[in-house]
């Protein structure tokens, strides 16, 4: 493109020494250039005329092809920065499944039907796997352990909504719900209901276990927050559950104590492309789930 101007220039201009001065850069510079387009061609596109360059008839048709190319760039441009400023069209957000269900619903009720066309995805992976999501998705929700990996710094913008404590759930009729916080030792002998192996509770759950110096006896692994909920509410077994986003857990007769002596947080993100970022419409869906997330954050 920049070859492409120095043509349009010099057809214009008539001189070497007028075109760098219209440009701002040194006339040897404005000669590489010319240099480095010739290169590309085997018909001649500058000739001596006195004591400066002028364009051949090739140099005048290539400079008039490169005008052209100047304008649709020009026009593609245009059509890019009107697309990142309009407030409509479509947002594809992913989630974890916890996230979900307590955010998708709400986004859509602070959106209110204007603005983005949001279409939502479910995507529950492992920690390492919620970067690769942003190819597909223009906002990826994802968890990262507080103890755990940061997210890549490279090609990837991270936008932190909460920092959510991991809780012990148990039913309301355990007698270790009647404490304000449990300690690793407390849970001793337990029967558990986890998630598969790579998911934050059972990696606090391992915390546990750890502390402890007790192995834990998991009876069942489930991902799903609300067959957990069920499980631990029928006094099959105990489980980990977080605070904020475990939307059934509380109406299912559960109660969520705190842990002692361990690390049980995660980090609830928000993950996107830089480019897409650049979207009026991305970036009116990533602050209503900030918004969302604040007041769950705020009732709870």
């Amino acid at each position: 493109m920049h070859q492409f101007r120095m043509l349009r220039e010099l057809a214009t201009l008539g001189s070497v020494t007028a075109v760098a001065d219209s440009l701002g850069v040194s006339a040897s510079a404005v000669s590489q250039q010319l240099a480095a387009v010739q290169r590309g061609f085997a018909a001649p596109l500058t000739r001596r005329k006195g004591r400066t360059v002028v364009l051949t008839e090739a140099g005048l048709v290539l400079a008039d092809a490169g005008a052209k190319v100047i304008e649709a760039m020009a026009d593609a441009r245009g059509a890019v920065e009107e697309f990142e400023q309009s407030s409509t069209g479509e947002v594809k957000v992913s989630g974890f499944h916890s996230a979900g269900q307590a955010l998708f619903g709400p986004l859509i009720a602070e959106l209110d039907g204007a603005g983005p066309d949001v279409r939502f995805t479910d995507e529950d992976v492992a920690q390492s796997e919620f970067p690769a999501l942003t190819a597909r998705y223009d906002l990826v929700l994802a968890q990262r352990m507080e103890y755990g990996p940061m997210w890549p710094s490279s090609g990837l913008e991270v936008l932190t909504l909460a920092r959510e404590p991991l809780d012990v759930a148990l039913p309301a009729t355990h007698p270790l719900a009647g404490l304000s916080e449990i300690s690793p030792t407390d849970l001793v002998g337990e029967r558990w209901v986890t998630s598969r192996r790579g998911y934050s509770p059972d990696d606090v759950l391992a915390a546990i276990a750890a502390v402890a110096n007790r192995p834990a006896h998991v009876a069942h692994r489930v991902n799903d927050y609300g067959v957990v909920a069920a499980i631990v509410a029928a006094g099959d077994a105990i489980g980990i559950l977080p605070r904020y986003t475990s939307v059934r857990a509380h109406a299912q007769g559960v109660v969520l104590r705190p842990i002692t002596g361990i690390g049980a947080a995660r980090s609830i993100d928000v993950l996107a492309r830089p480019e897409n970022l650049r979207r009026t419409s991305v970036r009116l869906v990533a602050a209503g789930l900030r918004r969302v997330m604040a007041r769950l954050v705020a009732s709870t």
